[in-house]
């Protein structure tokens, strides 16, 4: 599992212009089961995304495609955790560790 963390790079007006296209990015991300959660830090410089089902490589090329990088108004910082407890309505993705 992967959090996708977002730092806005440009002033917030900057980042709004895109908002439209990065929803549809994000519905899209949703609809294929990749993102489970997501929603803006507070306070507002970025945001935060929980995925999971794909691997690094995938989820680093995701990010790339995101349309708030291609307008460079955030950056990525992703951590790779192995979840091996959740909710009971995350239980499909938990992890089983192998060491």
């Amino acid at each position: 599992m992967f959090v996708m963390e977002l730092t806005y790079t440009a002033p917030i007006e900057s980042v709004e212009e895109e908002m439209d296209a990065h929803v549809m990015w994000l519905d899209g991300h949703y609809a294929a089961g990749i993102f489970l959660a997501s929603g803006r830090k507070v306070p507002r410089d970025g945001g935060i995304i929980l995925a999971g089902g794909v691997s690094r490589a995938e989820i680093e090329k995701i990010a790339a495609e995101d349309p708030f990088v291609v307008a460079n108004v955030c950056t990525y910082r992703i951590t790779e955790f192995i979840a091996t407890r959740t909710s009971s309505d995350l239980s499909t993705v938990r992890d089983t560790p192998t060491v």
